[in-house]
């Protein structure tokens, strides 16, 4: 028998049995259907379970803020309502079905939740002004510099904490949600997220993904800004990004690095953490693909065996939106821009 990790008594999480050898996949709403909605959605759910996905992402569906809108149809990423549906997606009782036909289908869904920051104009920036970050001048900021359409939050604050628990817990009781991906995940206290997990966990047994890694800054933070013990898979996330391997794969498509590092990511991942703990792999999502380009783009003719390679390694593999279908375009962030489907090639 292996000798236990050193580490392996902080690591209490227990995963759902149906997480095991699961695949995730990212649906970006807006942009996967020429309607872009819940209902239009649910026909191409029959074709993910064949593909074997069991975890279903689907980004922010809550109502988007407009003071400061980036585009047209702006960030989903900035949240106005906690509680409320995206119109242009559709209803809560879509929702509700979309879950139901995807629960039918062997399928679980996962939530996108933006837990950080707000819109501009969210309402809670009035009602409770005392919940978000300041700056000398009495001025709301922004998380990171360069975010502007949305002011970053201050969990110092307990009633915020509760508010956030009791919106997490909402949409598991109504829509029957399967747990969440959170956004920029360490940028929140992790006591917070020690907290939310069993108060989800009483409603169900849930799946949490954060969007952060240990091993490698998140969140467009420096080096020196990031913080490695965050401390998030202990008791809080199932999972987080496997960003250093992400970025691994690139400089070795550029040529600036060697095949050979990947063993000794795979090394400082093992005395990291416990064999229990799961890091997403991936070559694409939304972020990647709006921002850094297509996989075709950065990887080259390195891009479809990578992607094998990234099923292959520890951890869960994850695909976004038209990785099925080769789509080799930048889907723009801020306005519709449907994905052309094709005929699949790179379904099976």
């Amino acid at each position: 028998m292996p000798d236990q990790h050193p580490l392996a008594d902080r690591f209490t999480v227990r995963h759902p049995e149906w997480a095991a050898n699961a695949t995730i996949y990212e649906v970006n709403v807006r942009n996967y259907t020429p309607e872009g909605t819940f209902r239009a959605l649910e026909a191409h759910l029959p074709r993910l379970a064949r593909m074997g996905v069991v975890i279903v992402w689907l980004m922010p569906i809550h109502p988007i803020g407009e003071a400061g809108r980036k585009g047209s149809l702006g960030s989903p990423y900035a949240v106005r309502d906690y509680f409320g549906v995206n119109e242009e997606l559709g209803t809560l009782d879509d929702l509700r079905h979309l879950v139901q036909t995807a629960h039918e289908l062997g399928l679980k869904v996962i939530l996108d939740w933006v837990a950080n920051h707000t819109s501009c104009d969210n309402a809670l920036i009035v009602e409770h002004p005392d919940w978000y970050q300041h700056d000398a001048q009495g001025q709301l900021v922004p998380p990171v510099a360069d975010w502007t359409d949305v002011v970053a939050f201050d969990y110092g604050n307990r009633d915020l904490r509760v508010y956030m628990t009791e919106a997490l817990g909402y949409w598991v009781r109504e829509a029957d949600l399967d747990g969440y991906r959170c956004d920029v995940a360490g940028l929140v206290p992790t006591d917070f997220w020690d907290e939310a997990r069993p108060a989800l966990e009483a409603i169900k047994p849930v799946f949490m993904l954060a969007e952060w890694d240990e091993l490698y800054p998140s969140g467009g933070l420096t080096w020196e800004e990031f913080n490695s013990d965050t401390r998030l898979l202990e008791q809080a996330f199932d999972m987080t990004f496997a960003l250093r391997l992400h970025y691994l794969l690139d400089r070795i498509a550029e040529g600036h690095a060697q095949l050979s590092e990947i063993d000794d990511y795979l090394a400082a991942e093992r005395e990291k953490y416990p064999p229990t703990v799961y890091l997403m792999n991936f070559t694409s999502n939304h972020d990647v693909n709006s921002w850094d380009g297509t996989e075709y783009e950065r990887l080259g003719s390195l891009a479809l065996p990578f992607a094998v390679l990234a099923a292959l390694l520890p951890g869960m593999p994850m695909l976004y939106s038209g990785q099925e279908a080769g789509l080799n375009r930048r889907l723009a962030f801020f306005e519709r821009d449907t994905i052309e489907w094709g005929n699949y090639p790179l379904q099976d």
